[in-house]
């Protein structure tokens, strides 16, 4: 059978095969997302030049790096936008994206957050109350405060810190009486025990304490840490520090987001700052045992600093204070109460399982690097 159609053009042939094969690559041609940068500016509560504002730098590091070029944290030190103790209410207006510092601080919204950062924690150490944050309900209670204060926030605690010592002293203390009189400065409840325990206290910001001790303003006085206290300079002005504590002992970090500005972040930035949070976390731990450990050695070494274990009728005496203190400020306040027990629930079962499950590495230690008895 003899075909009846007549075969195309070959130019027309060309044109159709040319344009067919670049529509082809026109659809295999990937498509290129030019994301605009979201940047977040923050303020810490801190002063430049301490561990603590570095601790902030290096948690925005880790989300800047994990989100590329999406997100973008820049982090100021204490003051350059408002006071540390403003922070909490200047991310909330949304003044700054966000903050760097610790649930203490906002002691005055309530009481109750102080529960955070001081006291005994019903024997927790910082991690464990970073455990019962995030898995015995203390995330939820303290959503829950922000919200009854209509504060518009977004709250991730993380860092766990070690045991604060008691403070700086001019001489040091042997007895509860030493520290009856004091003009001493600390933060939070411990504010509470220490007045409970006859002490005068002031509140002051980190980069006011040196300032006031060396001006008399101050007696005494505690920061945080070794390296805090060294680059604050408190062994310019008093010579002896008293180590171990129970008025600070389970502290942590706490990063703060404008809720407004967080929730408009896609479902994996928001992921990404989680992980980023959670790896600061344990980055944080491991750089302050070089970095403390460092510090605490060379301010006696090189700055003939003295350090004292606090004597343990202190210690007794502040936990008996501090029982004081909360049971008044439990009956007055339902949400302090709430807190409270919860973290008392969590403690005494986690804290019995942790005593009996942990070995005394001072044991191990004081085998392999104590002086050895002739």
């Amino acid at each position: 059978m003899t075909s009846t159609l007549k075969p195309a053009p070959r130019r027309r042939f060309l044109k159709t095969a040319t344009a067919a094969t670049a529509g082809a690559g026109a659809l295999a041609a990937p498509m290129i997302a030019t994301a605009q940068t979201v940047n977040f500016r923050f303020q810490s509560t801190w002063p430049a030049k301490d561990i603590f504002h570095e601790y902030a730098n290096d948690l925005a590091k880790k989300i800047n790096d994990m989100a590329g070029s999406r997100l973008k944290i820049e982090v100021l030190p204490a003051g350059a936008v408002v006071p540390a103790f403003q922070l909490l209410d200047a991310v909330a207006k949304g003044t700054l994206d966000g903050g760097h510092g610790v649930v203490a601080y906002w002691y005055g919204k309530n009481q109750a957050v102080a529960l955070w950062g001081s006291g005994p924690a019903f024997g927790l150490d910082a991690n464990g109350v970073l455990a019962w944050h995030y898995y015995g309900g203390g995330k939820e209670l303290l959503d829950e405060i922000y919200k009854s204060l209509n504060l518009d926030v977004v709250s991730k605690l993380y860092g766990p810190m070690p045991t604060q010592p008691l403070g700086w002293f001019k001489k040091p203390v042997a007895r509860v009486e030493d520290l009856k009189g004091l003009k001493f400065r600390t933060v939070g409840l411990a504010v509470d025990v220490f007045t409970e325990m006859g002490l005068a206290v002031n509140p002051l910001p980190g980069g006011e304490i040196v300032p006031a001790l060396d001006r008399g303003l101050l007696d005494a006085a505690e920061f945080n840490n070794a390296s805090s206290d060294r680059v604050l300079g408190f062994p310019d002005v008093a010579k002896n520090c008293m180590l171990q504590s129970f008025h600070q002992s389970s502290e942590q970090f706490e990063v703060l987001f404008n809720k407004s500005k967080y929730d408009a972040l896609p479902a994996d930035l928001k992921a990404t700052i989680d992980y980023a949070v959670q790896a600061a976390s344990a980055d944080m731990s491991w750089k302050a045992a070089d970095r403390y450990s460092t510090d605490y050695a060379e301010m006696q070494s090189k700055q003939g600093v003295k350090f004292y274990k606090t004597p343990d009728a202190i210690l007794r005496a502040q936990l008996a204070a501090w029982d004081k203190v909360t049971a008044k400020k439990a009956a007055e306040n339902a949400t302090f109460k709430k807190v409270m027990d919860s973290m008392r629930a969590f403690a005494q079962r986690t804290g019995r399982w942790k005593n009996d499950t942990d070995i005394d590495f001072k044991m191990a230690w004081n085998h392999y690097f104590a002086p050895r008895r002739s």
